[in-house]
């Protein structure tokens, strides 16, 4: 049974390998999420997710109605699920913008670093709820002969610190 650390600690490994999840904002255009590619720092334990976006993004729009985020993930192997909360705040610090700064990144900003409508984001994660389904194949055996599903879960679904 992992402990909430342990599901936090494969979220972060799960991030940095698959980086696409669902980015929202809390009340906002009805909460409507988007695909975004979440950055970190290398050899960060924890948050924040850095997020390259344009200055026309809905997302950034919305942030004068709120900035408590929502963003929603599904790694690769659908062995891992996750729903994250903090807070996302506009931040163009420019030397955040050049380690962070890579060749996919630049392929979408003609200006590079310096482009007028290059907008970096900010979340700063606080807690979310992590499910891990490593066995289901397992699970569904059991529950063919007869065994209750629900135990196999209990202990690898925890809401964890984020921060």
């Amino acid at each position: 049974m992992p402990t909430p650390q342990e599901l936090a600690d494969k979220f972060w490994s799960a991030l940095d390998s698959d980086r696409t999840l669902f980015l929202g904002l809390d009340g906002a255009r009805d909460g409507h999420a988007q695909p975004m590619t979440a950055l970190r720092e290398d050899g960060q334990d924890g948050g924040p997710i850095w997020f390259f976006t344009t200055k026309d993004n809905s997302l950034v729009a919305a942030l004068s109605e709120s900035n408590r985020a929502m963003a929603h993930f599904v790694s690769k192997g659908h062995d891992l699920w996750a729903t994250i909360h903090g807070n996302l705040v506009a931040d163009n610090d420019r030397a955040t913008i050049d380690r962070l700064w890579n060749p996919f990144i630049a392929a979408w900003y003609e200006g590079g670093k310096d482009d007028p409508k290059l907008q970096l984001l900010r979340l700063d994660t606080e807690h979310g709820q992590i499910w891990l389904n490593e066995n289901s194949l397992f699970a569904g055996l059991k529950m063919l002969l007869g065994s209750d599903p629900k135990a196999d879960y209990q202990d690898k679904v925890a809401d964890v610190s984020l921060a």
